[in-house]
């Protein structure tokens, strides 16, 4: 199938498209007039893509998985390194809520006390 036929079965731009091919994470097979040409699997393979992404995975992480032969994110055959990549993954998120929290009691305080009217230095401590 052609990339705008693709774009529009998974409502994922041709840029989007291109950019995952230049990345090794889609295949296609060039036609004579030097049109892509892409398989129906590259519509499961873009849907995977897209869910990894919302995962926060980047393009070279999505490649390792996909060289694990991993055709889905909801298949239970993982590979190794999948495990690891998410552990990671999960870590930096934890490590990003606990300093957004600490952030917004910082801004909490400083709305409080801007409110008052009161002027104190704004001290950080991390």
């Amino acid at each position: 199938m052609k990339i705008s036929e693709l774009s529009r079965l998974t409502n994922v731009s041709p840029r989007a498209i291109r950019h995952y091919e230049e990345k090794g994470l889609l295949q296609s097979h060039r036609l004579d007039n030097d049109y892509r040409d892409f398989s129906e699997s590259a519509i499961d393979r873009i849907h995977s893509i897209q869910l990894y992404l919302k995962l926060g995975l980047t393009a070279d992480e999505i490649r390792s998985l996909f060289q694990c032969e991993v055709a889905s994110p909801d298949d239970y055959e993982y590979c190794t390194e999948m495990l690891e990549i998410y552990e990671g993954k999960l870590h930096k998120v934890k490590r990003q809520i606990e300093s957004m929290l600490q952030l917004k009691k910082l801004l909490e305080r400083q709305v409080a006390l801007t409110a008052a009217g009161k002027k104190e230095d704004l001290r950080i401590s991390v």
